[in-house]
């Protein structure tokens, strides 16, 4: 398992975002919360960095916006969401291949249980 050791900090950081804050918020407030606990916890991150699709070797002027990278490896993606779905799979999925990284992981604020994914790429 790559990452193991990180991907269980950036999970219970979110799970205690969950425990103070049950669900309900926007997808904005855990953003703000989890970053005070990435911060509290020693975490490394940048949040929101811009990144550029590339296609057929070209970069495009869309931009993709990931909710943090942490450790500069792990691409974090959030949602606010009753039920994750495919298509938010295949956002975080493909944040993690425009940032050339090898893991992202998807957390659910939207449930009464946190839900996460891992995905490597």
């Amino acid at each position: 398992m790559i990452y193991k050791d990180e991907a269980f900090k950036i999970v219970g950081a979110a799970m205690i975002v969950h425990r103070e804050l049950g669900c309900g918020f926007t997808e904005k407030v855990y953003q703000d919360a989890l970053e005070i606990e990435f911060k509290d916890e020693d975490i490394p991150y940048q949040r929101e960095i811009s990144l550029h699709p590339n296609y057929r070797g070209k970069s495009l002027e869309s931009l993709f916006v990931p909710d943090f990278i942490c450790y500069d490896n792990i691409i974090v993606e959030l949602k606010a969401v009753q039920e994750l779905d495919d298509l938010h799979r295949a956002q975080a999925i493909n944040y993690a291949k425009v940032a050339n990284k090898k893991l992202a992981i998807l957390i659910n604020f939207g449930s009464t249980s946190l839900q996460f994914e891992r995905f490597i790429v």
